[in-house]
């Protein structure tokens, strides 16, 4: 790193950002992001994509890092010394954070800055792997990254899941293709002894949730003899899992008669009796309300998509899981998850303590749970950590 005196010397060149003056950003503590209000002038648009070094006030070297312009995260570190995003770069990050995951059929193998490559998300498939790229500056480097990874993991195709909203603040198109140019076909995947109609071309994100593998056996765990209500059940996970584990009775409720619809096909491939209801959660519980179970799964999409969504979204949170509570038969298990990047996992305890004294029941910790280790949490980086969740004993 270069001290303040040589910093300062070259701090006007074109393919340096500085911060401003005045209260400290969370960069100076270590979090890998840079915002527009924070920096003292704007580059050229000719750098947006590439890799620029951040300066601070002082001029001093804080990092190489991803910028655009138009985006209002300027700046992503890839790393604290100077760096090229290039091929020798990502073939080392991409080894190194395959080497932190153990060896799976179905695995997250990078998770963006968690991994050192802001805005690229890795899943593999068996031999197929599905990337998402959000950033300008991963997406000028795409071909790079289909070597790096053909050569570190030979797979059999590359899927590029390049359709993601967040896209567009990137000032990117949105788009889905292979590597190898072929469609890649939607088939049935066993996963965690359960087989699921999987398709990861058109599939929801990279073709299927994948942080959520752990818990599906966890609760599944508490399902035997139950009655069992997976609320927002997607394609069924925990729904199928449960009666697998032998529960008296399971019914799986989602707004999308997408998910529904898949969620039975896996049923029906598994031969597991499951009932089935396309609904809105809220208007379920509802119409519902003296139907009463001794397991209820609460694991619905994100309520905070930002920061203004928040206040609305815990009361989201509260009014769900005050229902299932009164629901529950006593000594039933509530489990519940935010995936709300948000809702930090302390709001989260909160709702979930007004939601226990308003039901008038008493709530007891079994499990407080959180990421798998293949979607690691950056402890600079609150945002990182975005799924948690309570497993709770009801009397």
């Amino acid at each position: 790193m270069s001290d303040g005196t040589s910093a300062t010397a070259d701090s006007n060149a074109a393919n340096i950002l500085k911060l401003k003056p005045g209260p400290s950003p969370r960069v100076l503590k270590g979090h890998p992001w840079v915002y527009t209000n924070e920096v003292a002038k704007l580059l050229p648009a000719e750098f947006n994509g590439q890799v620029v070094e951040l300066r601070d006030a002082r001029g001093r070297m804080l990092g190489s890092g991803i910028y655009n312009g138009r985006s209002q995260i300027i700046w992503r570190r890839l790393s604290r010394d100077r760096v090229e995003l290039d091929l020798a770069f990502l073939e080392s990050q991409l080894a190194a954070a395959i080497a932190r995951r153990k060896p799976d059929t179905a695995r997250r193998l990078v998770w963006a800055e968690a991994d050192g490559l802001p805005g690229l998300v890795v899943d593999q498939f068996g031999d197929v792997l599905v990337v998402q790229i959000l950033t300008a500056g991963m997406d000028a480097v795409q071909p790079q990254i289909a070597q790096a990874l053909q050569k570190l993991l030979k797979p059999a195709d590359i899927v590029f899941r390049n359709d993601a909203p967040s896209r567009k603040l990137e000032g990117l198109e949105q788009s889905v293709f292979t590597h190898s140019g072929e469609r890649a076909g939607a088939t049935w995947f066993n996963l965690d002894g359960i087989e699921y109609f999987v398709d990861l071309q058109a599939g929801h994100k990279t073709g299927f949730y994948l942080d959520q593998r752990e818990q599906h056996q966890h609760v599944a765990s508490y399902a035997k003899g139950r009655r069992v209500l997976d609320g927002c059940c997607h394609q069924g996970g925990f729904a199928l899992h449960c009666a697998k584990a032998g529960a008296s009775a399971v019914l799986a409720v989602d707004i999308s008669e997408e998910c529904i619809q898949a969620a039975r096909l896996n049923a029906g491939k598994n031969q597991l009796a499951i009932d089935f209801e396309a609904k809105n959660l809220f208007d379920w519980f509802t119409d519902n309300r003296e139907a009463q179970f001794d397991l209820i799964v609460l694991d619905p999409p994100s309520f905070a998509r930002n920061k203004k969504s928040l206040k609305g979204a815990l009361r989201g949170y509260k009014e769900l899981n005050l229902r299932a509570m009164r629901m529950l038969s006593p000594g039933g298990i509530l489990a519940t998850y935010s995936c709300s990047q948000h809702v930090t996992s302390q709001l989260f305890n909160d709702v979930l303590c007004e939601a226990a004294a308003d039901a008038r029941r008493e709530a007891i910790v079994l499990a407080e749970t959180g990421q798998p280790a293949d979607h690691p949490v950056l402890l600079t980086m609150p945002e990182s950590h975005y799924l948690k969740g309570a497993i709770l004993e009801l009397r």
